[in-house]
């Protein structure tokens, strides 16, 4: 009889077993390795009736300990809120983990973070099934409102921040925009119109060239080359 060694939703590592037998179909992201069904890729495994695939995690954001992310709100219930990490996986948000006000036991929890809701949170703990919690109780920790929100591949964040935060303070400075940098590859800017612009070309730029050397410097002029008004005259 096959006997599969995962389940649905499993974080699994090249060369990894999947299944043993004959009885399932590899599929995306495996390969059949004798009598058994091996992972190819760092993936997340998705059974399919008998055929077992890969969804490839490189690049994905994989939450962890002590990580400044930004969610958005997608669920709220009696014991705090659900919130989507930009990963395979969900986050809880506990009542405790909340907000340093006090919440009258039976208050309508959505008047404080309501679903569609973006917020700065920190990872404070991940078991070893995923199961993930964050807390907004921190500072820089907050609710968002206001500008936009950006995706970057989450790999490009340490070059996005720069050292000690140098590259993103450049482009704050330069912009006038607050900016927060999720390490799950998402970051919010807001500013007036032509900052966020200007930020979001930066941020682009060095998505596109974090392998190059003298990136900083690259930045540093391209941030320095004047805004050019809607008419195309610069300012």
């Amino acid at each position: 009889m096959g006997k599969i060694n995962v389940k649905d939703k499993d974080v699994v590592i090249p060369g990894e077993i999947l299944a043993e037998g004959m009885d399932n179909f590899p599929g995306s992201g495996t390969y059949r390795e004798g009598d058994n069904i091996a992972a190819s890729i760092v993936g997340l495994v998705s059974i399919d009736g008998r055929t077992i695939k890969l969804i490839p995690l490189s690049g994905r954001y994989i939450p962890k300990k002590f990580d400044t992310i930004i969610c958005k709100v997608i669920d709220v219930n009696m014991s705090g809120w659900r919130v989507d990490t930009n990963s395979p996986y969900s986050a809880m948000l506990s009542l405790k983990e909340a907000t340093s006000k006090f919440i009258e036991r039976g208050a309508d929890l959505r008047q404080i973070y309501d679903i569609g809701d973006s917020v700065v949170c920190k990872v404070t703990n991940v078991t070893s099934q995923m199961l993930v919690d964050v807390s907004m109780k921190g500072p820089g920790l907050m609710k968002l409102s206001g500008g936009r929100i950006l995706g970057v591949e989450n790999n490009k964040v340490p070059r996005i921040i720069g050292k000690q935060g140098s590259m993103v303070s450049m482009i704050k400075d330069a912009t006038g925009c607050n900016i927060v940098v999720g390490q799950n590859g998402l970051v919010w800017i807001n500013g007036s119109p032509e900052g966020e612009m200007k930020a979001i070309s930066a941020i682009h730029k060095i998505e596109q060239e974090s392998h190059m050397s003298g990136l900083t410097d690259n930045i540093k002029q391209f941030l320095g080359s004047k805004i050019e008004n809607k008419d195309g005259e610069k300012n």
